[in-house]
């Protein structure tokens, strides 16, 4: 017999093959504490290909929408003539937008699931950048970017962390780090690709072949593999209050939820500046633009060796533990990229360390949430915890543009950067 479940379209598999969900009464801890509340003991199907189509479609959005715009960047402006800040104030907008549409894009997927939601941000993605590719003005090519900022929402990590929370219960964390090991080879694979791209056929035709990539790959994944029965929540996650229902208002209103969320968006805000200020800071010393994409493109192979450790350091240390070493980790390797002028060898071995730190403070935002507030109404949460993330990285690499010259060049930025990070750790050591 077949148990209906809400979600998205698509067969529903049985609960069990042997015998049907019986509740089972759980008491939870943290802001719920004592309270009994009855849930299913058995864990709806999940989708067989969910994981491995998220983890191909987060290394074609994350390489198309992101890290392809910093690399065609200096051929864009030299080819339309527009400013570097006026670009990257597009860029900007798009993730602002990406944060302020996050919000809905979290209760949809707590609802109803991921299907939808990143079926459709991969199609908006695509017509997103034709706009761009055929932008005539920088008007046009900021509507592009904006309509870009809702694809991003719809199909960037937040939407994947909450399908794989919720499908993969006490098995997340395994489930969170393939995909974001996955996730860190997007630099990886497409800096490269799209400076190769942009060098031969020029920035716009460029986008238009990313643009391609999007529809022919990310779009179909999402629609044919998350295919599947959405639970109503996660009933097999056994740390914290995960079978409760908390009251999320008063969490995001509470001082531990407020200090998190300004630690992160601090550090936040230095990551992507450090990502955007990077082939500018490498150029700006000589490298070729070239061999700046390849150091950017080998960050991302430390994100991926990063995110291979976070499970273990997890095991080892206490949540407010590792948010401040991590946060303070990136500080001392924005500082070392800001004092070391060569050899590029070098430099790229301590970019690869600065990926390291990025690809474990991925993961400790992904659990940020459950690790303190269980998983109930994880989407809504972490949505709210990523909005200031996503709009400090948002501001990032305009405001970098903007400070670059009135400091004295990109390493006196790198310095101010580093020191934004030591600020975010000392906030994170006392939430």
């Amino acid at each position: 017999m077949l148990t209906p479940l809400a979600g998205d379209d698509g067969p529903v598999s049985p609960v069990s093959p042997v015998s049907p969900v019986s509740p089972v009464t759980t008491e939870t801890s943290g802001p719920s504490a004592g309270v009994a509340v009855a849930v299913p003991s058995g864990v709806p199907h999940r989708p067989t290909w969910a994981l491995p189509a998220l983890c191909v479609t987060q290394v074609v959005g994350w390489g198309v929408l992101y890290y392809a715009f910093p690399v065609m960047l200096p051929a864009l402006t030299r080819d339309t003539g527009w400013s570097a800040t006026t670009t990257t104030a597009a860029f900007s907008a798009a993730l602002v937008v990406s944060a302020l549409v996050g919000l809905p894009v979290g209760r949809l997927v707590d609802t109803s699931g991921p299907r939808r939601v990143m079926t459709a941000g991969s199609l908006i993605g695509a017509a997103a950048l034709a706009i761009i590719a055929t932008a005539a003005d920088v008007a046009v090519f900021t509507v592009g970017w904006v309509l870009a900022g809702a694809a991003m929402a719809a199909t960037f990590y937040q939407p994947a962390f909450a399908a794989l929370t919720r499908w993969y219960g006490r098995d997340r964390v395994r489930a969170l780090t393939v995909l974001t090991l996955a996730g860190g080879l997007a630099s990886t694979v497409f800096a490269p690709i799209t400076a190769t791209l942009t060098e031969h056929l020029g920035w716009r035709e460029a986008t238009l072949v990313l643009a391609c990539i999007v529809l022919l790959t990310a779009a179909p994944l999402h629609a044919v593999g998350l295919r599947g029965p959405w639970p109503p929540h996660d009933p097999d996650v056994a740390a914290g209050p995960v079978d409760a229902v908390p009251d999320a208002r008063a969490i995001t209103r509470s001082r531990p939820f407020l200090q998190l969320a300004v630690a992160l968006a601090l550090s936040g805000f230095a990551m992507y500046a450090v990502v955007f200020g990077l082939i500018p800071l490498l150029t700006e010393r000589g490298a070729s633009t070239a061999q700046a994409a390849w150091a950017l493109g080998l960050g991302g192979l430390g994100q991926t060796l990063g995110r291979m450790l976070y499970r273990s350091l997890a095991a080892r240390t206490t949540v407010r533990a590792r948010t401040a070493v991590l946060i303070l980790a990136g500080a001392v390797t924005t500082a070392l990229l800001a004092s070391l002028a060569g050899p590029l060898w070098l430099v790229t071995l301590v970019t690869v360390g600065a990926g390291t730190v990025r690809g474990n403070l991925t993961l400790l935002q992904a659990t940020a949430v459950t690790d303190r507030w269980g998983t109930s109404a994880y989407g809504r949460l972490t949505a709210i915890l990523a909005a200031p993330v996503t709009i400090a990285g948002a501001l990032a690499p305009w405001v970098g543009a903007a400070l670059a010259g009135p400091l004295g060049g990109y390493a006196a930025l790198f310095w101010l950067v580093a020191a934004v990070s030591a600020v975010a750790a000392g906030i994170a050591v006392t939430a």
